[in-house]
């Protein structure tokens, strides 16, 4: 038997999903005596998705050359699509419309029909959809979907299945896309979609669900994301964006350290070529920060996810609220949400009705409220069940209401806890507290503040934790221990709550907890008024 050539190994590695053999292998058959153009697109695949897109473009633009020159339209055609989407995931705009215009010119210059003509016209739908023109943009879906199906290119029909379901949720008919959604999960489920569409369609299916609120379907396909990421060796491209997925739902599960460490991984992916995770891995990073009171930090990595094309919203706005800048939070709440397509602007709204009623705005805050509620009704999940419930329970709370009031933050209550969220769980039994106050049942609410107090402690929740000690009218003075002495005292040199677990041999979660008695203990609701208080009475 004739041993196989390294060409025949670098397919079987491709096959095989092995991307770094893949990628070592054929980068030498190409040192050594040059690769055939369609083993040159298997080189571009391997090299793509080891996280090197820029290089992946030199190597697919080399084939394409050799497809033209070999007068291969179709393959010329392929590789311009290609080309144009991977320049486009690399932020560059120019090259890949210059790239766009070329394959549309190949695909209208074909002498036999082929789906990659459909191929070719997938950035510009994109483009309008990323510009906010739905209607075009599905308009330009569909016409590919119908190349798709001419020609019987599932793989092409997911990718149209995909737009177009991102379409219609960013229009507001949100039970429409998720179907589309499913229909592309479908094929990629199948294995009749290749592993860079697969990504992408994963990916942005997730993303787009956590808009919409739909919880099951963003765990179901985030753990389908990280076992079909894990199933390929050497693969950097959609890891980022696994991780930072994984860390958002730990975020909301209650798992806060795990929650920052996929984060942190999100962000390491991206370091290693995961561009897909540019926005992702430093907002999450700055959501566990900014709920834990480590502001400073939580700005800073809000901003890098600003240098992105997408906005650090809710989180930037709310960490402005938290940090007492109630104006500024509503006015950049204001502009997201103005400026949002529907989709996205139901994604702002819980933050928009706590930001309006810490500014005073009741109005704005209950219709905010309404647009929820009207929201659910029309295309309801769990989630956002739970977050149209709390949002009317907030604005009836506002408004003088604290029976009313006090209903829908229970039925909010018993939706988080079916979520298993236990945050978000806490904040509606503190309402609650402050509702059964004003109905003169103050030892209900003291029971139902306890309750909140211990999630928020056990979480490492500073803010949330000096916002209850502030509206439950208890600042539970007394002695700090010596540990939390340590700890405040550590605090005040600028340390993160890893450092001062270096420092005392600590956990990060223990270092957390003791930062939400020393907050709840003083009053205080950051890391910058601990360190004030910290100078003011000599302990540092």
């Amino acid at each position: 038997m004739t041993p196989p050539t390294a060409v025949e190994l670098g397919r079987t590695a491709v096959a095989e999903r092995r991307w770094g053999e893949a990628y070592e292998v054929l980068s030498d058959a190409e040192s050594s005596g040059g690769l055939a153009p369609p083993d040159l697109e298997l080189l571009a695949t391997a090299t793509s998705l080891r996280g090197d897109a820029a290089a992946a473009v030199d190597i697919l633009t080399q084939a394409h050359s050799t497809y033209l020159a070999d007068d291969d339209q179709v393959g010329a055609t392929r590789t311009a699509g290609w080309i144009a989407l991977e320049l486009l995931d690399l932020g560059d705009v120019y090259r890949s419309g210059a790239w766009v215009a070329r394959g549309i010119r190949l695909a209208d210059a074909l002498t036999e029909p082929s789906s990659v003509a459909g191929l070719v016209r997938v950035v510009p739908a994109l483009s309008e959809l990323m510009t906010g023109n739905t209607d075009e943009a599905v308009r330009r879906f569909e016409e590919i979907a119908a190349i798709a199906d001419r020609f019987h290119d599932r793989e092409l029909a997911a990718i149209a299945s995909l737009g177009r379901g991102q379409c219609l949720i960013a229009a507001g008919t949100a039970a429409e896309g998720l179907v589309c959604f499913d229909e592309a999960m479908a094929a990629v489920t199948a294995g009749e979609v290749s592993p860079i569409p697969s990504g992408i369609i994963y990916c942005a299916m997730i993303g787009t669900c956590r808009i919409a609120f739909d919880l099951r379907r963003a765990i179901e396909w985030t753990s389908a994301l990280d076992r079909w990421c894990r199933r390929q060796p050497g693969l950097v491209a959609f890891t980022g964006h696994c991780h930072a997925h994984r860390a958002a739902l730990f975020l909301l599960h209650g798992a806060w350290t795990e929650a920052y460490s996929a984060a942190q991984l999100a962000e390491s992916r991206f370091r290693a070529g995961d561009h897909g995770a540019a926005w992702g891995a430093p907002y999450q990073l700055a959501e566990v920060e900014r709920m834990r009171g480590e502001f400073r930090a939580a700005e800073k990595h809000y901003q890098q996810a600003g240098e992105t094309p997408w906005e650090p919203q809710p989180g930037l706005a709310l960490l402005h609220l938290a940090e007492g800048r109630a104006s500024l939070a509503q006015a950049e709440i204001r502009r997201s949400a103005a400026g949002a397509d529907t989709g996205t602007r139901r994604h702002l709204l819980p933050a928009v009705v706590e930001i309006e009623l810490a500014a005073g705005d009741v109005v704005a805050a209950r219709e905010a409220a309404d647009e929820l509620v009207t929201l659910n009704r029309s295309a309801p999940t769990p989630m956002l069940a739970a977050l149209a419930a709390f949002a009317a329970g907030q604005v009836l709370l506002a408004g003088g209401d604290p029976s009313a009031a006090f209903s829908e933050l229970r039925a909010a209550d018993v939706a988080w806890r079916a979520l298993d969220a236990p945050f978000e769980s806490a904040r509606c039994r503190m309402l609650m507290g402050r509702a059964l106050l004003a109905l003169g049942e103050d030892e209900s609410a003291v029971a139902e503040f306890e309750a909140a107090r211990g999630v928020f402690a056990e979480l490492g929740a500073a803010p949330a934790l000096a916002e209850l000690t502030e509206l439950a009218g208890d600042s539970r003075p007394g002695p700090l221990t010596p540990r939390e002495v340590e700890v405040l005292r550590l605090v005040s040199t600028g340390l993160t709550n890893r450092g001062i677990a270096g420092q005392l041999s600590l956990s990060e979660k223990t270092v957390a907890r003791h930062l939400s008695n020393i907050f709840g203990k003083l009053g205080l609701s950051s890391r910058a008024a601990a360190t004030a208080y910290a100078y003011e009475h000599g302990l540092v």
